[in-house]
């Protein structure tokens, strides 16, 4: 079982920050990539950012430059810095982890946390 929990999300004014974190625990051997997703009321769930066990990344196109995703040296946690928000990045943010337990492969997604940006 790989358990993924998600914090730091809240409502915060338009130009503010906030920065998420995930951790990934549970009977891992190792993960290849985890990554933060959004789901804003009444749209499908879209990739944010994506970081791999090799440190690349990856942004979708209306956050480069204001997002920044990281890891810790273990590949368990990540990071997402949001800067600049705007109140088009309201949405439930979502983190998952892609990987290999003592099972077999695994994809495992957090519960998500609330981000409002709001005046």
């Amino acid at each position: 079982q790989v358990q993924i929990v998600e914090s730091g999300g809240g409502l915060v004014q338009p130009g503010g920050s906030l920065r998420l974190s995930c951790a990934a625990s549970g009977s891992i051997k190792w993960i290849t990539d985890m990554g933060w997703y959004r789901q804003a009321a009444g749209k499908e769930r879209e990739l944010v950012a994506r970081i791999l066990n090799t440190g690349t990344t990856n942004y979708m196109t209306s956050v480069k430059g204001r997002f920044t995703i990281s890891r810790d040296s273990a590949m368990r946690t990540v990071y997402l810095q949001m800067n600049s928000l705007k109140p088009e990045d309201t949405a439930v943010y979502y983190c998952n982890a892609n990987g290999r337990d003592f099972t077999g492969s695994f994809g495992s997604w957090g519960q998500g946390t609330q981000v409002t940006v709001s005046s």
